[in-house]
């Protein structure tokens, strides 16, 4: 008797029980059911709303991901222990105490796509593939409460996030957006490109002039925030850049800012187009520039409608000779990737920290031969391995973390983030009509038939080995310039 009670005890004192946490959206917001993932974020910190403080750094706070099919108004969905977390695993794990609580709904749209397949995702709604500011996701008002096992929340998503109004050209500073033909057929649905333009001097005092382009692969932007064309703010308070370690560095910004700004418009200065591509689309906020069995066609899309539709609108010349890329981390992937894609396009590439180029040295890790992504294996242990480090080589999250990272913002490679990117460009279709993976989530154990199709179809060091006798004379015109280690290792 004696016994039973005392595991009775230990039972109740080592069992962890979930707070009741229910998340719905009223039929005011929506009259009609929704798909999506429902993300249950739970914050310490009272400066931002709390949507606006999950990320892959140290500082990130608490985010809880389900998906939802066909949620009806007024229905409530429960965020349960199982729901995928991160930094903490399960909302089981989170210790009692004061949060300041919200909730988003990422709406997910269902496309009967060219191959045959039917996917939902969150397609991009002009914000660059960001669930927290995408225009018609739900969210509600942060409110604070005591989390514990024994606390019952119900959160109503009431607020809607608003349309991004479009942003006006200047001067120097144009923009073009257009219907691909070729996306809306592989998608099943209306898709589009468009660029940021950045014009010359005298552009319009000079109507019949034709310009060079230097196409700048980056990820999505608003706008050239860069260019500057008032002088550096004397009162400006200088602030810290955690990522490059340099103080002061956004009044460094202003300066170098205005005095590029001083050599675009000075009489000797190279008149040129630079062109800053944007393919946001239903995975990430950029399509790597290729055709891949996932996303479509994105590189014939931006390289047969996109530039000439470019060239036509800013007279920008039509031939190979004339047309430059640079970039830096994916940029620079793309940058690679088109130059060899598209040889006779582009006459030059100037790359910078590329993504991996060969998945013998995915980041840390060898695809082809390595068991798994998350560890090293040792002798007698096993060592966890770096997703991003410091300037001082300290780990700022492991592969493990941020792969957990991804899982808890979308599932079946939804998270809009840098690994599922990587798995849909670069990846087959999976059976279920989502990419397929090329580790298993929970474990990091490596599919190595998956990895084979990456080698033959994306890893580009295999690529120019292998096709050198076509691609070799065809690039060594060009000029082609590498800088730096894969960026999330660097």
């Amino acid at each position: 008797m004696l016994r039973n009670i005392f595991l009775a005890a230990l039972l109740s004192a080592t069992t962890c029980v979930t707070a009741q946490i229910t998340v719905s959206f009223p039929a005011a917001v929506s009259s009609k059911g929704l798909d999506g993932r429902v993300l249950l974020l739970l914050s310490t910190d009272p400066s931002s709303e709390p949507r606006m403080q999950i990320d892959d750094s140290p500082r990130s706070q608490m985010v809880f991901g389900t998906t939802v099919d066909g949620l009806a108004p007024g229905k409530p969905v429960t965020i349960t222990g199982a729901a995928a977390g991160y930094p903490i695993r399960s909302l089981d794990s989170v210790p009692p105490g004061d949060y300041y609580v919200q909730a988003v709904l990422n709406i997910y749209q269902t496309f009967h796509r060219a191959d045959g397949t039917t996917v939902k995702l969150a397609p991009d709604r002009g914000e660059g593939q960001h669930w927290n500011l995408a225009p018609g996701n739900l969210y509600s008002k942060p409110v604070k409460a005591h989390i514990d096992g024994q606390a019952k929340l119900g959160i109503v998503l009431s607020e809607t996030i608003p349309p991004i109004p479009p942003i006006a050209d200047t001067k120097y500073i144009r923009h073009i957006r257009i219907q691909s033909q070729l996306l809306t057929k592989f998608w099943g649905a209306p898709m589009y490109l468009s660029a940021i333009v950045l014009v010359p001097d005298e552009f319009d005092e000079r109507p019949n002039v034709h310009f060079p382009i230097a196409i700048f692969h980056d990820h999505f932007v608003d706008g050239i925030d860069d260019f500057r064309t008032t002088p550096p703010d004397p009162d400006l308070k200088p602030n810290y850049s955690q990522r490059f370690h340099l103080p002061g560095y956004n009044r460094i910004q202003q300066e170098e800012a205005y005095k590029e700004y001083q050599q675009w418009i000075s009489p000797g200065f190279p008149r040129i187009l630079v062109v800053k591509i944007q393919h946001a689309n239903p995975f990430y906020d950029d399509s790597y520039a290729v055709n891949s069995a996932n996303l479509g066609p994105y590189g014939d899309a931006i390289e047969t409608e996109l530039l000439p539709a470019i060239e036509k609108q800013f007279r920008g010349l039509t031939d190979g000779w004339a047309h430059f890329v640079y970039g830096g981390s994916t940029g620079g992937w793309e940058s690679l990737a088109v130059q060899m894609f598209y040889p006779k396009d582009y006459n030059g590439a100037f790359v910078a920290c590329p993504d991996p180029v060969d998945f013998h040295a995915y980041m840390t890790v060898d695809l082809y031969q390595q068991p798994n992504v998350f560890y090293l294996e040792g002798a007698h242990k096993q060592v966890e391995q770096p997703a991003m480090r410091n300037y001082l080589g300290q780990t700022l999250i492991s592969m493990r973390d941020n792969i957990a990272y991804e899982a808890a913002l979308g599932d079946r490679g939804r998270s809009g983030e840098q690994f599922d990117i990587w798995q849909a460009v670069y990846g087959p279709v999976g059976p279920d009509g989502y990419p397929a993976q090329i580790f298993d989530k929970q474990t990091g154990v490596i599919d190595h038939q998956v990895a084979a199709y990456w080698h033959d179809h994306y890893d580009l060091n295999a690529i120019l080995q292998k096709n050198w006798d076509q691609l070799g004379p065809q690039l060594k015109a060009n000029y082609i310039f590498t800088l730096g280690l894969p960026t999330r290792i660097s």
